[in-house]
């Protein structure tokens, strides 16, 4: 069949969905997207998945993708990161069977993704996007769609668009963010941007940002005109989509019992249960420590029943006309948006000067310059009272050539100046060795040589020997014919 493309694939494909959940690292695994479409959504988005990794892993494709197969989770997109077009193709290529379209991240804006030069942080390059879903749109089968950010300025924002939907792109997620606006300092998201980017294209276009209920949902709809709306704020209630705020432990149970029949890592799961029971858990911080600490399933399930105990408790004590505490809009037992402190109420909640630097440095990955425990992170900290000797400091870490090829550090004794993956494929090539990789590609060869000549001068003597006998056979038989003769000639 044909590929399908623009609003044809948007209204036959993904079946005209409006209500869709965005891509989540380590939280929009299958359990999860398989809760989300029982309660509303009608389209989800597998976590990224790196390019690279997928492309060399089978173990990584089998489990973020290929042991994640189920008919129930469709339609379904599927998310990479990259930064060069044949990897991004060769990947895709794998994917394609397992899903109904593949997407191509430029919304990222982690630290992580700045490092491996992906995400948002490709925004600036045109030309290697265009070439990127030039290449992805002729080789694939199923279409290839775009999750971007959006740049400060509208005008720019809507050339980009334009851009990707020329090279190819067939559907469109706009975060009204800048790659800038993140963590405490991530501020509204802009659906002015992603309006015009709506008027400027022909294809369907998703909005992100801004959406904590539904009635938010349809307010984005019907200001902007896109085509559906996505969000991650199903974390916090999974109903979100249907326009409802359940209690929280009816959500967490059915999520665990979808866990229990399609496994996932611990951590997902621990994660979900933290977001779950947010609002709960800042009452009940002993068990927030338990779901911490927890090392098995069965674990969280029994801290999660607990939980419930403790809410079930607090409502039959609850004294009639009792409002909700803390500013929340329903009690901690019940479904509901978090909001993320801004920068100033995030400085008053830590007794803090009111600046912004002081907030990011209590964050930060970014910012920390030495081994401060201060400035460390919450799971660095936590590394450092299990390892009292243990430096962050970066001007400690040991410093790695880098690989001429790829970036990664090189072998020390690498002939060619590489890490052992790019060596391995160049001493292949050009039939070479490098001691240094234990990789010994021209000696074999020769050994294979000497081998096989060798052997064609054990076969020459033993052909020569036949040879000779075959020879000797012959003149006796013409002996004793000549002799026969002389017998018969004298009789």
């Amino acid at each position: 069949m044909p590929k399908l493309r623009g609003e044809a694939f948007w209204r036959e494909t993904l079946r005209s969905a409006h209500y869709v959940v965005a891509p989540m690292v380590d939280q929009s695994e299958l359990a999860w997207r398989l809760l989300s479409r029982r309660h509303g959504a009608q389209l989800c988005y597998t976590p990224m998945l790196h390019a690279q990794v997928f492309l060399r892993d089978a173990n990584y494709r089998r489990e973020n993708l290929y042991g994640e197969a189920c008919p129930e989770d469709r339609p379904l997109i599927v998310q990479f990161c990259a930064n060069d077009p044949e990897v991004f193709v060769q990947a895709a290529l794998l994917a394609q069977d397992y899903c109904d379209a593949i997407d191509l991240n430029l919304g990222c804006p982690q630290m992580i993704a700045k490092r491996g030069h992906y995400g948002a942080f490709l925004q600036e390059e045109w030309d290697l996007l265009q070439r990127m879903i030039l290449l992805a749109n002729e080789k694939l089968s199923v279409p290839i769609t775009c999750k971007i950010r959006v740049f400060p300025d509208i005008d720019k924002t809507v050339k980009y668009a334009q851009m990707l939907e020329k090279a190819g792109c067939q559907l469109l997620a706009v975060h009204g963010r800048t790659k800038e606006q993140k963590g405490p300092l991530a501020g509204v998201a802009s659906w002015e941007h992603i309006q015009a980017v709506r008027k400027a294209v022909n294809i369907p276009v998703f909005a992100n940002g801004n959406i904590q209920c539904l009635s938010d949902v349809e307010e984005c709809i019907r200001k902007t005109g896109v085509h559906g709306v996505m969000s991650a704020g199903n974390l916090h209630n999974p109903a979100l989509f249907e326009g409802r705020n359940p209690l929280v432990w009816e959500m967490a149970e059915e999520y665990l019992e979808i866990v229990r029949k399609y496994p996932c890592p611990l951590s997902y799961v621990r994660a979900h249960l933290f977001k779950l029971w947010h609002h709960t858990l800042q009452v009940y911080q002993q068990l927030r420590e338990e779901l911490a600490k927890v090392k098995t399933l069965e674990g969280i399930i029994d801290v999660n029943r607990e939980l419930k105990l403790r809410c079930q408790e607090e409502i039959a004590n609850q004294k009639e006309g009792e409002k909700p505490k803390e500013g929340l809009p329903f009690f901690h037992w019940i479904c509901q948006p978090y909001v993320r402190p801004g920068p100033k109420e995030r400085c008053r909640e830590n007794g803090d000067s009111g600046t912004e630097k002081g907030v990011r440095a209590k964050r930060a990955l970014e910012e920390e310059e030495d081994g401060n425990s201060e400035l460390l992170s919450k799971n660095k900290q936590k590394k450092k009272l299990r390892n009292p000797n243990k430096s962050f400091d970066p001007s400690l870490k040991p410093k790695y050539a880098k690989c001429d090829q790829c970036g990664n550090p090189k072998g020390n004794k690498c002939v060619f100046n590489m890490c052992r993956g790019c060596c391995k494929k160049r001493a292949f090539k050009e039939v070479a060795d490098c001691p240094g990789h234990g990789l010994l590609f021209k000696t074999k060869y020769e050994k294979s040589l000497s081998w096989q000549h060798s052997q064609r001068g054990i076969q020459t003597p033993e052909i020569s020997q036949r040879g000779d006998a075959e020879v000797g056979e012959t003149a006796m038989l013409k002996e004793a014919g000549d002799t026969t003769g002389l017998v018969f000639a004298s009789t």
